[in-house]
């Protein structure tokens, strides 16, 4: 809203200072200062709120060390991350951009559907919680809103590079012609990235066309269930991550943070010429977005690091989840969420494998066998004796490491 307020001053009338919020910096740096404002002093006031309403978190006695002593602590702290995301996109952000009105619909879908399952699970007195089909069946009908929106949207567009042959004619007519000239007009388009892969350019629709060029108006077909398809992934592997203190809050921080990089860079046309990558035009309103999501986690690990304060529960996690998704689904660089998102992955693969291996040899030898201590992950090691500030620490280096890996792979191909 101060986005449209302070435009509407300096159109009309001029005032210094106000022409600032027309830069995505500057509404980006008071974004991230404003949600880290929110989630540290009035994250201490939800709190405590949680606490006299004695939504606290109910330990299932695993045999780990220290688990105990968590019993009580409040939880669904999501609602500070979601608050404190939410307000400063309100105030800073152009709230007609289709990126900014998906990300916060994902928001609010993803946080109802973990608020209830946290409501379930304290004051129904039902330890599962929401079901898991229902689960599921909210984030489907969130992957149908996100992919029928990316694909059907006329703001949803592209900018190509032109052949090389062409630039060449462009620049003999005008050496000093602007990063612009050399992009085509804007086209909706299923294209996609692919990593370490010179022609890193990857369409959807050639997984249909490839029988019959025409049946290209149908590739919403392939589109549509692989959005959902990563955001069930991830929000699942944002939810098996929240374990131990501290642990999803910030590898998440880490993954959105990198994310924003591939936000600033594709929405913005001279940086797009440099690296030789898709532009992507409207897509670098999702820093905004992305600076109140980073500053919200980080000030919630104010509260949220060992030992916590609050738990984010599913509200959270689940939420943190689907954002992490849509973003990357935004900027179509999906296809790096196995590296950047790698700790979701391992987290995610260790249940599957933990549980498959289980029902493998419970029929083949009549007793259960299993890889892992303990699934997911985090517990493995909980259980091999390692501290979980250890544990957590050592996750986010990983995390570094793999989000280093991934900014990359804008270079190396």
């Amino acid at each position: 809203m101060l986005y449209y307020f302070f435009n509407y001053l300096e159109d009309h009338y001029q005032i210094p200072g106000a022409s600032l919020f027309g830069f995505i910096t500057f509404r980006a740096a008071m974004a991230i200062l404003m949600s880290l404002l929110i989630s540290t002093v009035f994250g201490k006031r939800i709190i405590n709120f949680l606490q006299r309403q004695q939504v606290g978190e109910t330990i299932r006695d695993l045999g780990l060390k220290g688990q105990s002593e968590k019993a009580g602590t409040p939880t669904m702290g999501g609602i500070i991350i979601i608050l404190a995301t939410l307000i400063p996109v309100i105030l800073f952000a152009e709230l007609d951009n289709v990126y900014i009105l998906l990300l916060i619909v994902t928001t609010l879908w993803m946080g109802a559907i973990g608020f209830l399952d946290d409501y379930i699970k304290k004051f129904k007195n039902d330890k599962e919680g929401l079901k898991g089909k229902f689960k599921v069946l909210g984030q489907v009908g969130l992957g149908l809103i996100v992919g029928i929106t990316l694909y059907f949207n006329p703001n949803v567009t592209i900018k190509e590079k032109l052949p090389v042959v062409q630039q060449q004619e462009i620049l003999a007519e005008n050496p000093n012609a602007l990063p612009g000239k050399f992009f085509a007009a804007e086209e909706q388009s299923t294209k996609t990235t692919i990593p370490f892969v010179k022609g890193n350019e990857f369409d959807y629709a050639d997984l249909i066309t490839w029988i019959d060029p025409s049946l290209g108006k149908y590739a919403w077909l392939i589109f549509i269930p692989i959005v959902i398809f990563i955001i069930t992934a991830v929000s699942n592997g944002a939810n098996l991550t929240d374990g131990i203190d501290g642990l999803a809050a910030g590898t998440s921080a880490i993954i959105v943070f990198t994310l924003g990089i591939f936000a600033w860079v594709s929405g913005n046309i001279i940086f797009s010429d440099y690296l030789n990558i898709m532009y992507i035009p409207r897509v670098e309103e999702i820093t905004i977005y992305i600076a109140a999501f980073v500053g919200a986690l980080v000030g919630f690990l104010w509260y949220n690091t060992f030992p916590a304060q609050v738990f984010m529960g599913d509200t959270g996690s689940l939420t943190i989840g689907g954002i992490i998704a849509v973003i990357a689904i935004a900027v179509r660089k999906e296809w790096l969420i196995p590296v950047l998102c790698g700790i979701f992955l391992a987290e995610n693969l260790s249940v599957v494998l933990q549980v498959s291996y289980f029902k493998y040899t419970r029929k083949k030898y009549g007793e259960g066998r299993r890889i892992f201590k303990m699934s997911p992950l985090h517990h493995h090691y909980q259980k091999s004796g390692y501290h979980e500030s250890k544990i957590v620490t050592r996750f986010w280096i990983i995390g570094i490491l793999l989000a280093i890996v991934t900014i990359v792979t804008l270079k190396i191909r």
